[in-house]
């Protein structure tokens, strides 16, 4: 007898994930090997960023009352006096009609309070002749303004970008707390699954799924380890997971998940004593998408269908992998966007459409990326990111404004409720 599933929404599904995951803990790293990783601490300007008062522009460094009176009927004119390279200091203070040649970020002489630029003089023999006025402060990029000293600059659980790695550099981290990453296990299940360089066999088809989930572990900068192709049979699946189970954080498995009379996950999982979050969710594609948790390992048990796969990947492995490794941003970053095409299918569950998007004349358009049934492979490989069309509906009409999760993209820029 075939058990009956109860779908549940999506939200709910995500929420069952994230309650039973927690960080792994943290560990220290050199900056060099930083980026990509989420930040356990957060960064503290240990100065005042510039550390001091500094050209902002290749000039001569005044004092602005000189120049109170300058116009083009009477230009001032001022007597320079050395010059500043960048690194490099004024020996002696200026004074009135006095200047200094200076560079960009090279610190302000004693007394001198505004620059002026290359362009806005007109040389003379030990100078230059100003033609307008100057206030204090002009063209000075001041102590502090970028960042005072003791300022919380990034916070923990931030995913380190380049412009994090500048910014730790400039305050001296050669060493970074990070979160520690997780070890995926990845399992392929199905007799019809041939590897990747085997011929093609009737009723065969090339494993896809494993290579893919690989490949959405990489992206995120996550080791993995894969334990083959399973076939159905249940005790040699039972060991391979258990085995799986012992080697890493936690497992993703492909197929089997389904129904059918050789789809083992359910059995899998009351042998070894997981216990089971959901088995089926208001969704398309990837109703049948299964999580179960033994101790403190989950284990996803995703579609054997390439679309249903990748989405259930996005969904719920994701957010949960983000969340072991410490970080406050565990969604796919999202937007809106005008529905380019009809989409005339009725929605009794969420519709998650591979599509693409593109900035037009008209604003950012969203367009199906081609064959979108839950079998496809194609459309994965066009898409940038999925459409979502909420259940309840008898369909979508070109110009609709609806919901896009942005593919590609490693940081969430917030929480996209479902």
């Amino acid at each position: 007898m075939v058990k009956l599933r109860e779908p549940i929404p999506v939200s709910e599904a995500i929420n069952r994930v994230l309650e039973h995951v927690m960080p792994l803990g943290e560990e220290k790293v050199a900056l060099e090997e930083a980026y990509g990783r989420i930040l356990s601490e957060p960064i503290i300007a240990t100065h005042h960023v510039p550390p001091f008062n500094r050209s902002a522009f290749d000039g001569y460094a005044i004092r602005a009352q000189d120049s109170t009176h300058a116009s083009p009927q009477h230009p001032v004119s001022f007597r320079v006096i050395g010059e500043i390279g960048a690194g490099h200091v004024g020996d002696k203070p200026i004074g009135e009609n006095e200047a200094y040649r200076i560079m960009t970020g090279a610190l302000l002489p004693d007394s001198a309070d505004a620059i002026v630029m290359f362009e806005n003089t007109v040389e003379t023999s030990d100078g230059f002749r100003l033609m307008e006025p100057l206030k204090s402060g002009d063209n000075v990029s001041f102590k502090g303004e970028d960042a005072k000293e003791g300022e919380v600059l990034i916070e923990a659980g931030t995913k380190i970008h380049p412009g994090t790695i500048a910014l730790l550099a400039t305050f001296g981290y050669a060493e970074v707390k990070v979160g520690k990453k997780p070890v995926a296990g990845i399992v392929a299940t199905g007799t019809e699954l041939l590897n990747v360089s085997d011929p093609l066999e009737p009723g065969k088809i090339r494993n896809s799924n494993g290579p893919m989930i690989q490949a959405q572990l990489d992206r995120m900068g996550i080791e993995s380890k894969s334990y083959g192709m399973m076939e159905d049979d249940l005790d040699a699946c039972v060991r391979i997971v258990e085995r799986a189970l012992e080697e890493t954080d936690f497992l993703i498995t492909t197929g089997g998940v389904s129904v059918g009379d050789y789809d083992y996950l359910p059995a899998i999982y009351e042998r070894i004593g997981a216990t089971v979050l959901f088995d089926k969710v208001m969704m398309r594609p990837g109703s049948v998408t299964t999580v179960a948790l033994l101790g403190d390992k989950l284990l996803f048990g995703l579609s054997g269908n390439p679309s249903a796969c990748f989405t259930g990947f996005e969904l719920y492995a994701r957010p949960a992998i983000q969340r072991m490794m410490g970080s406050t941003e565990l969604f796919l970053p999202h937007m809106q966007a005008t529905l380019g095409e009809d989409f005339t299918k009725a929605n009794p569950f969420t519709r998650f459409i591979r599509g693409v998007w593109e900035m037009t004349d008209e604003g950012i358009i969203a367009r199906l990326a081609g064959f979108n049934k839950s079998n496809a492979v194609s459309s994965i490989a066009r898409g940038n990111c999925f459409i979502v069309l909420p259940s309840g509906s008898e369909g979508y009409t070109k110009g609709c404004q609806v919901d896009i999760l942005l593919l590609g993209s490693e940081q969430g820029e917030s929480v996209w409720r479902l």
